[in-house]
């Protein structure tokens, strides 16, 4: 049974700005196949991996607008887990550093409940220890 005592965060240097509530990453690697005039499926061409991913967060205090800010500006931020103990998380290791906005969806205000916003970003560096 997890016992939650981690999460993710976004930092920007050594300052946290939010909690994540949900993450959810996407991995490309793309390959052509390469044929010729003897054989189709001769070889492939390994193409560069893109790494992105959608985070949402509560949009409480000033987070959502912090992340906008740093939207608009192009700023750099990493992906971490808050604290290294607990084994709720499915990658023991996250390592996504230089992280960019690409784009932002808030949501509508609610009666109840805390009003989300989604990020949609990608990683320029990643590592990953599952």
């Amino acid at each position: 049974m997890p016992d939650w005592n981690t999460r993710l965060e976004v930092k920007l240097g050594d300052a946290t700005i939010t909690p994540i509530s949900s993450f959810t990453p996407t991995f490309n690697v793309p390959h052509t196949v390469l044929h010729s005039i003897e054989a189709d499926n001769v070889g492939f061409v390994r193409q560069p991996f893109t790494f992105t991913f959608t985070m949402t967060v509560p949009a409480v205090g000033p987070a959502v607008a912090d992340l906008t800010e740093l939207a608009t500006a192009g700023g750099e931020f990493a992906v971490v887990v808050a604290e290294k103990n607990g084994t709720d998380w499915t990658f023991n290791s996250l390592k996504f550093a230089r992280c960019v906005i690409t784009s932002a969806n808030p949501s509508n205000v609610v009666v109840d409940g805390v009003p989300q916003a989604s990020f949609n970003c990608s990683a320029l560096t990643v590592g990953v220890e599952a």
